[in-house]
């Protein structure tokens, strides 16, 4: 009898084991027991080793997302603070990762064509080839989130809503510093929440990429966490499902964008905007050339007969 009961406590306690073996900050990932050990596939036999304890990197995240839409698997779907903000505008590609799950400065999408990126991993520069020579990964200090809520059956509390989005990101982000959360602006009509998230300039322990990218998943698609909550604070007993989310990011080195990579519908119309400026210009000039001949010769005129 009391080898039975031995038998069960161990079957148990196996189970138990294997059941506490999980990656709660990443869905995708497979763990192992004795010891826990977890992982995810960013390539053909290529496992990354992960710390399930905080929010993955985004580098790994991008190509475990570039790995499993190629293998047919799930992975997702569907005011500037300052004048050098900007969005990424180029999607998801594959991305080269230092060893630490930080972006490499040069990023190349395994083509000819080459772009310099920040800690982020997005494009801070025009597009070269592979003679680009990116000299650092520059950081991205401030995060400027646009949050667009859906319908509530009544107003919100402005006053109470920074400390509710601060909480609401610390306790979904892995405890995030809810002091980084440094201003919350609100436009009611339109149901938007402007956050801004900035850290000081030369600091690096704090990733607020990882955390923005984790945020996205939870607005736009689905939760990159175990849990399929999504980033949702509660203000005034009221819980604020977002609906829509656009992150600017500002670096602590302007971005070196020039116009040789814009557009032909965009470089006509500034063409035109300059022609009808120059046009205008040198209709002025020669108006008042006119005007001046008139004023001389009416002028010699009345002098003629002195």
């Amino acid at each position: 009898m009391k080898m039975w009961i031995v038998l069960v406590l161990v079957a148990f306690a196996a189970g138990a084991s294997a059941q506490s073996c999980s990656c709660e900050t990443m869905k995708w990932a497979t763990c192992d027991d004795a010891p826990c050990a977890c992982n995810i596939l960013t390539g053909d036999n290529n496992r990354q080793p992960l710390n399930c304890t905080s929010l993955i990197p985004k580098c790994w995240l991008m190509k475990a997302e570039m790995y499993r839409a190629k293998k047919g698997l799930d992975t997702r779907t569907g005011g500037k603070p300052v004048e050098s903000a900007f969005v990424d505008n180029d999607g998801i590609y594959d991305p080269e990762c230092q060893s630490d799950g930080k972006f490499k400065a040069r990023q190349c999408n395994n083509t000819e064509e080459c772009w310099c990126v920040n800690s982020a991993g997005v494009r801070r520069t025009d597009k070269g080839d592979k003679t680009l020579v990116c000299e650092k990964l520059v950081e991205t200090h401030w995060l400027r989130l646009q949050l667009t809520h859906k319908a509530l059956t009544t107003p919100l509390k402005a006053a109470e809503l920074k400390d509710a989005i601060a909480d609401a990101i610390n306790r979904r982000y892995t405890n995030f510093d809810r002091k980084l959360v440094d201003n919350v602006e609100y436009d009611a009509d339109s149901r938007l929440i402007v956050v801004d998230v900035k850290k000081a300039k030369g600091e690096r322990q704090t990733e607020l990429a990882n955390m923005a990218y984790y945020m996205e998943k939870d607005v736009k698609t689905s939760p990159l966490f175990k849990n399929p909550n999504k980033f949702a604070p509660v203000i005034g007993g009221q819980t604020l499902e977002m609906e829509n989310i656009l992150v600017y990011y500002v670096d602590e080195d302007p971005p070196t964008f020039t116009m040789k990579n814009l557009s032909a519908g965009i470089i006509a119309v500034i063409v035109v905007v300059v022609l009808a400026v120059v046009a205008g210009l040198l209709v002025l000039f020669f108006a008042r050339k006119r005007q001046n001949q008139k004023y001389n010769k009416a002028q010699q005129r009345e002098m003629d007969p002195m």
